[in-house]
Parts: structure tokens; C-alpha cells; sequence
């Protein structure tokens, strides 16, 4: 089955880049660009789409904006080092996750992929140094989910605030990548997260770091 991307990018280099990337593949084609988020917006609402690369700043209507006002596709935000606090604010936006711009193409379509198929995408290599930067209230557990948690869940949590994969958290805790599974899944259900991306933000915002 194809993958429909969208892509928006004020930028014409940047999206006639990602657009011979992301035709190359055989299962994956672009059905539609735009050059600010407005354009975004009401293009989607016409256009069926699965995955949206979204840039964060753009005119008229920033990435931020336009991903919590888009309803159906999933968001992949790009972004550069200077763009922190807007890459935290589209992940909340409910962003499936953010990759850098100077990413490889072989990431970008591992990101694509993984984010069609329902999984979240946040970056190992840029997770730590774009989190340490946005300035969250630390200090005790304010959510009250957060204590419902076991020893084991914690551990696991933690791990995923660093950026960790599933494989890296089984080497770090002695565990089957299977039972990594299981316990993200328990950690989606007590802590009512959407994916691992809204799991990051939960552990940031309550300083478990």
C-alpha cells in the first residue's frame, strides 16, 4: 500500500528535496505541498493524505498552528536546533514527532514508515539536546498517574525521555525487547498517553529527568 505524503515547507529547495526523496521510494508518493501552514491546512482538508512533513516556521500560519488544526493525517515535524521551543509546542499539537532537517534520507523514510504504520518517532540523536533546552517546571511529580507506576514502568519511562529505542532500553535494563513492549504499552494506558512522544513531554513536564 502507498504512503500519501504531504509536505509543507516555506521553503521551495527544502520541499523539491524531500519531494525526490520521498518519490524515489516504491511505496510512498507525494500528493500535495505548500509553503506556509494556511496553505497547509486547506490544501489537507481536500487532499487525502497519511503523513504531513511539517516545517515549524513558516508565514501566515507557523507548523505549530497548522498541525493541531490538522484532522486525519499523521505530522512529522522537521526542524533545526534554533526551533526547540516550537518543536515541544508541535509535539503537543499532537505531532507523531520531529526528525532535524540535516537527518538522512534513509532516516526521514524510516520515520515516514514507522509514523503510517501508528508508531511515534522522536529522534535518539536529537531527543536530549532539543529537550535540555526548553525550559520545564522540575521538582516534585505534580501527575498524579505518575504514581501509579512500578519500579520497572519508571525505568522504562526514563529511558524514553532519553530517546531510547525499544532494542537500547532492553540493553540497558537486562530485558527482552518484547517486554519493553509490553511495559510501553502499560505506560500508554496508566498515564492515558497517545504514543511514546506524549510519554517524553509527560516525563519533561513533571522533571523525570
Amino acid at each position: 500500500m502507498t504512503i500519501r505524503v504531504f509536505i509543507a515547507d516555506d521553503q521551495s529547495l527544502v520541499r523539491n528535496g524531500l519531494k525526490l526523496v520521498v518519490d524515489s521510494q516504491p511505496d510512498m508518493t507525494v500528493v500535495g505541498e505548500a509553503s506556509d501552514g494556511r496553505e497547509a491546512v486547506e490544501a489537507l482538508a481536500v487532499t487525502t493524505a497519511d503523513v504531513v512533513l511539517m516545517d515549524v516556521r513558516m508565514p501566515r500560519l507557523d507548523g505549530v498552528a497548522a498541525t493541531a488544526l490538522i484532522k486525519g493525517p499523521k505530522v512529522l515535524v522537521l526542524t533545526t536546533f534554533d526551533l526547540d521551543e516550537y518543536v515541544f509546542s508541535a509535539l503537543r499539537a499532537g505531532a507523531s514527532g520531529f526528525l532535524l532537517k540535516d537527518a538522512e534520507p534513509e532516516e526521514l523514510l524510516a520515520a515516514i514508515r514507522a509514523i503510517d504504520s501508528g508508531d511515534a518517532v522522536v529522534a535518539p540523536s536529537a531527543t536530549r539536546r532539543l529537550l535540555d533546552q526548553i525550559e520545564l517546571p522540575g521538582g516534585e511529580t505534580t501527575d498524579p498517574r505518575l504514581e501509579t507506576l512500578t519500579e520497572r514502568e519508571r525505568d522504562v519511562l526514563l529511558a524514553l525521555a532519553r530517546g531510547a529505542t525499544n532494542a537500547e532500553i532492553g540493553a540497558q535494563l537486562f530485558m527482552a525487547e518484547a517486554t519493553v513492549k509490553t511495559h510501553v504499552g502499560r505506560l500508554l494506558s496508566k498515564l492515558e498517553a497517545r504514543d511514546r512522544v506524549q510519554l517524553v513531554i509527560l516525563a519533561y513536564e513533571n522533571g523525570l529527568t
